[in-house]
């Protein structure tokens, strides 16, 4: 019987014997049951037939008590949701509920705030580190301690909206559907709440990381503490000096059509599905340090990245970096690399040759580079494979730049602090033209040929005396 319940039976029946003491409701525990008729159970009609109006009240009040008693739905408890979520017994082999997309209605309980407070508060720290991690990783895309990073950071901004749900638990929930890719409909069945307050917590949580995290953790490298850090990694991965990083695009699949008011054949990439496009630049830690998201799918490289604000402060010199060295009498400035999808320019190097057939030394560059390219490659493979959302963008396209750049300050803070990496998503191959250079490129192009004639030189010469 509910405790709730026996406590409320209690200080009735108290009540009623301070009421009437002449009429007891019960025997006395301390009395045997073969005392004086005075100190005995009454019979039904005597209790009826009482003079006082004690019992009758004691008996509707205690009617209306067991009633809604039996009709109150249990409570969870937190050992039980802990086992239903598989942390207190590792070697259970039952799907943790996060893992179904279609949960059964009694699964539900499991997503409560209550249920959810009980497992991430005292439970949670019960648990050892490595299994911890790994149960909050399967759950939310991420350890435990990096989540609280993450609700460290956004809950000033949250608590400020007036959201009537605990910023931790609105948290989660976002984080479940970005790293599983559920839809606002699951979500809400599971949480037990509206699919409409879903799609407005996951935008107002996507914003706030694409808008106050982002300063903080996504970050072109001008400090020259990091800056040389950065270099010298890529030099040692592809023997290039002063390579700082690597840029890609890449469509992020829509899970609607965009209709003909909108323009929907603009969002159709390469690929042939509706896109929208992401462009990265990451370093050597497949770390990114700008992100530009922009332009429909069936935009080109060139394009996007021309329209970028990247693009025009590296034109307009606004990016300082104070790091020049001297390549045969060429003052190589730090420079990003990408493939022939992009124009060569000064600050932006790419290969001779898509299919090999320069000289010796512009192959050897043209190897060396792509090797280089490699980190961005990768870092957008675990972008998608960490945020499974990416792989089929279930959100209204209003919303999906903020999104695709959430997912990318989440990608970072789990690359900072050394997260596992998940499976790589595959990109499929690609197969785009050469770019042609702009009017008012040619002066950086032109520089930037040169550039690459001397480091392919130097690369070929030091390469070959060893």
């Amino acid at each position: 019987m509910d405790e709730s319940f026996l406590l409320m039976l209690s200080n009735l029946l108290h009540l009623h014997n301070t009421l009437d003491p002449t009429t007891s409701l019960i025997s006395s525990p301390s009395t045997p049951s073969v005392s004086s008729p005075s100190l005995s159970s009454p019979s039904p009609s005597s209790l009826l037939s009482s003079s006082s109006a004690a019992p009758l009240l004691f008996f509707t009040l205690a009617s209306l008590l067991s009633f809604l008693a039996s009709s109150k739905p249990r409570k969870l408890n937190p050992d039980a949701s802990s086992n239903n979520n598989n942390t207190t017994n590792p070697s259970d082999n039952s799907v943790p509920p996060a893992a179904s997309d279609n949960p059964a209605p009694s699964d539900t309980a499991a997503f409560s705030v209550a249920a959810f407070r009980a497992l991430s508060t005292e439970h949670i720290w019960s648990l050892e580190a490595p299994l911890r991690d790994a149960h909050w990783r399967s759950l939310y895309g991420l350890s435990y301690p990096v989540f609280t990073t993450v609700v460290d950071k956004l809950k000033p901004h949250i608590t400020a909206s007036n959201l009537s749900l605990p910023s931790d638990y609105a948290v989660a929930m976002v984080l479940s559907r970005l790293a599983h890719g559920y839809s606002a409909a699951t979500l809400a069945s599971r949480y037990s709440l509206e699919p409409y307050l879903i799609s407005k917590i996951t935008n107002m949580v996507t914003r706030l990381l694409a808008t106050k995290l982002y300063p903080e953790f996504i970050k072109i490298p001008v400090s020259r503490r990091r800056l040389i850090e950065t270099t010298q990694a890529f030099e040692e991965l592809t023997s290039l000096p002063n390579m700082c990083g690597a840029i890609d695009g890449s469509p992020v699949k829509l899970h609607r059509i965009p209709g003909d008011q909108t323009g929907g054949n603009l969002y159709k990439c390469r690929y042939g599905f509706p896109s929208i496009l992401l462009q990265v630049v990451a370093d050597h830690k497949k770390v990114f340090w700008d992100v530009c998201v922009k332009a429909p799918g069936a935009t080109d490289d060139a394009t996007h990245f021309r329209d970028s604000l990247l693009y025009n402060r590296l034109v307009s010199g606004d990016v300082v970096w104070d790091k020049v060295i001297n390549i045969r009498g060429h003052h190589v400035r730090p420079y990003i690399v990408g493939d022939w999808c992009y124009p060569l320019l000064s600050f932006l190097m790419t290969p001779f040759s898509p299919n090999g057939a320069g000289t010796p030394a512009q192959n050897l560059f043209d190897g060396m580079l792509m090797k280089g390219r490699s980190v961005v490659v990768e870092a957008i493979g675990l972008l998608k494979g960490r945020w499974k959302i990416l792989q089929d963008l279930n959100v209204g396209l209003n919303h999906a730049p903020q999104t695709i750049v959430a997912c990318c300050v989440l990608h970072n803070l789990c690359q900072v602090a050394r997260e596992p990496e998940p499976e790589i998503w595959k990109e499929p191959d690609e197969n785009g033209s050469p770019t042609r250079v702009l009017e008012n490129e040619k002066s950086f192009h032109y520089y930037g040929s040169s550039l690459r004639q001397a480091l392919a030189d130097d690369l070929h010469q030091r390469l070959s005396s060893r």
